[in-house]
């Protein structure tokens, strides 16, 4: 018996001395092991007589499980010493002041655009707006673009999986459609309708993609319809725009003759800045005209009696033109390095 309390008390003592998870196995081993001490304790049994081999078997019993008893209990202690050693080490004061955050801000194409409608609202525009799911009817066939136009081919256009009458809409101009047909509603039986003046900004989509186009990009439209409305007023308000756009009168604009089935006459926008980069170069920002007779149809407006005029620009190119971007891609990856310029 006194041989068995001091296997116990050397266990434990063995035990006590494990400072880790590893060095408490090899200490189990020691004793609770294959060929351990209380193993071969009883592995001794088989020799005695019956009587002392069940007094000697308790006994023997009684030792294993008080070592198991140590053995447990320092494994808790072990678990208990590496949580606290964990928690020590990510412990957290909660009396120090917080960190602030970074802070954020809007994108580069949204102050763009809070910027543009900022300065149509300035001389009476309101804002617009429609669907990105379009019909071929309103973004087609209502501005007089044909049935054979290369717009409508699947290279060109995302149309919806087995339709080919529902696509994902290629300009903002559908919704001047639905604008002048809620407008002329609206006005039906009155002697003169007042005039409507609206900016459509809104993603658009197409299937290109480069340094300067994207399968999705932003385009921002504008609509004048009213009774003696003239190319005149057109050159007037795009160039007073663009001189506030880009905050200088140095900038030189200029109409240069086009095409565009919905406007007739039709131009392309260009502007040169004087005096600053890209300087003395002309570069092409958008394009208008006169909206056409069969587009103000379409609209429900009377051609004979109304006129109007409308314009297009990319507003991710007045972005980059803004802000001196060379690639348009950056705007649309999500990098924060580039977005922290803008904050």
């Amino acid at each position: 018996m006194d041989n068995l309390d001091q296997l116990v008390d050397d266990a434990r003592a063995a035990f006590a001395t494990a400072g880790d998870a590893a060095a408490l196995e090899q200490a189990k081993a020691r004793f609770l092991g294959k060929s351990g001490l209380v193993t071969e304790r009883l592995k001794a049994l088989g020799r005695l007589a019956p009587d002392e081999k069940r007094e000697r078997g308790a006994a023997v019993n009684r030792a294993r499980a008080a070592i198991e008893a140590a053995l447990e209990a320092r494994r808790e202690a072990l678990r208990a010493a590496a949580l606290a050693d964990q928690l020590a080490a990510e412990r957290l004061d909660v009396t120090l002041p917080g960190r602030g955050g970074v802070p954020g801000g809007l994108h580069p194409v949204s102050r763009t655009l809070e910027r543009i409608e900022r300065l149509f609202h300035a001389i009476g525009f309101t804002v617009a707006d429609g669907p990105e799911i379009e019909t071929d009817w309103h973004n087609f066939t209502a501005l007089n673009l044909p049935p054979n136009h290369p717009a409508r081919s699947m290279q060109d256009t995302f149309f919806l999986e087995g339709r080919n009458d529902v696509l994902l809409r290629t300009h903002t101009s559908p919704v001047q459609i639905r604008s002048m047909l809620a407008h002329a509603e609206r006005h039906r039986g009155a002697d003169v309708m007042p005039d409507l003046r609206i900016i459509v900004p809104g993603r658009v989509y197409r299937v290109d993609s480069d340094a300067t186009h994207s399968p999705m990009f932003h385009q921002v439209e504008g609509l004048w319809v009213g009774e003696r409305v003239s190319f005149a007023d057109l050159k007037g308000v795009v160039a007073d725009f663009l001189r506030k756009f880009f905050e200088t009168e140095a900038l030189q604009v200029r109409f240069r003759p086009s095409f565009f089935p919905f406007t007739e006459p039709s131009a392309e926008i260009d502007v040169a800045f004087m005096g600053g980069a890209p300087e003395g170069r002309w570069l092409e920002v958008a394009g208008c005209g006169m909206v056409h007779p069969n587009v103000l149809k379409s609209g429900g407006i009377d051609p004979e009696r109304y006129t109007g005029f409308a314009f297009g620009f990319g507003l991710d190119r007045l972005a980059m033109l803004r802000y001196g971007v060379n690639d348009l891609r950056l705007f649309f990856e999500g990098d924060l390095r580039f977005l922290a310029q803008f904050r």
